[in-house]
C-alpha cells in the first residue's frame, strides 16, 4: 500500500507521529537531563504535589496541508522530574485525540480516569508504556473539549498495582487562552521524506 493510502486511511496514525514528533521537538532539553544513566528509577505513581506548566499549543503543517496541533501542560515534581503531561491532539479536519502521560505501574485494565470539575468520568485506555512513562489515550469528543475549556480542574486518577487509586487535578484557567490561541510555536514536517 502506497503511504498516500496510508494517509487516508489511518489518520489517527498520523496523530500518533505528531504526537511523538511534538516530544522530540519540546522540552528535549529536561528530557535528557532527566535521563542520565544511575539517576532514579521511574517513578510508580502519581505523586501529590505537582506544579503544572502553563498550557502551551504547539501546531504541525504537513506537506499534505493537514495541520495538526497539541495543545499540552506538564507536571514536574519540586525535584524538576517530569511526572505528567496532558496533550489534546487535534487535526484541522475535527479529529481530536486525549493523550495522558502517566507513571509506570498503574494496573493497565483499568486504564486512567478523568474527571472535569465535579462531571462524569471519562475513562482512557492505556496505550502504549515506554521506559519511563505510560500513555493512557483515546479519542476526544468536541462535548469533552468544551468540557475542558470550561472547565477550572481535570482530576486523573490511577489504578495502582496495589489496587490504590493516586490523583492530582491539572489546572484549566488557562487551557481556553491557549487553545482557542495562536500556536506558541509552528513546525513544518515534509511527509514525502517518509517515502525515502
Amino acid at each position: 500500500m502506497k503511504p498516500r493510502n496510508i494517509r487516508r486511511a489511518a489518520p489517527l496514525v498520523w496523530l500518533g507521529l505528531f504526537s511523538i514528533i511534538c516530544m522530540l521537538l519540546a522540552e528535549t532539553g529536561s528530557a535528557q537531563a532527566q535521563q542520565i544513566p544511575g539517576s532514579q528509577p521511574p517513578r510508580m505513581n502519581l505523586p501529590g504535589d505537582i506544579h503544572y506548566s502553563a498550557w502551551r499549543k504547539l501546531c504541525l503543517n504537513l506537506s499534505d496541508g493537514t495541520t495538526v496541533c497539541r495543545t499540552t501542560s506538564s507536571g514536574t515534581e519540586l525535584s524538576g522530574e517530569l511526572v505528567l503531561r496532558l496533550d489534546l491532539v487535534e487535526r484541522r479536519d475535527g479529529v481530536a485525540r486525549l493523550q495522558l502521560f502517566v507513571p509506570q505501574g498503574g494496573y493497565l485494565p483499568a486504564g486512567v480516569t478523568v474527571i472535569i470539575d465535579q462531571g462524569a468520568p471519562t475513562v482512557f485506555p492505556y496505550n502504549w508504556c515506554l521506559a519511563n512513562a505510560c500513555i493512557a489515550a483515546g479519542p476526544a469528543s468536541p462535548k469533552l473539549i468544551a468540557e475542558i475549556e470550561s472547565g477550572h480542574t481535570l482530576k486523573i486518577e490511577q489504578t495502582n498495582a496495589d489496587a490504590s487509586i493516586s490523583g492530582t487535578s491539572v489546572p484549566l484557567s488557562q487551557f481556553a487562552g491557549a487553545h482557542k490561541g495562536s500556536p506558541a510555536a509552528t513546525y513544518d514536517f515534509d511527509l514525502n521524506d517518509l517515502e525515502d
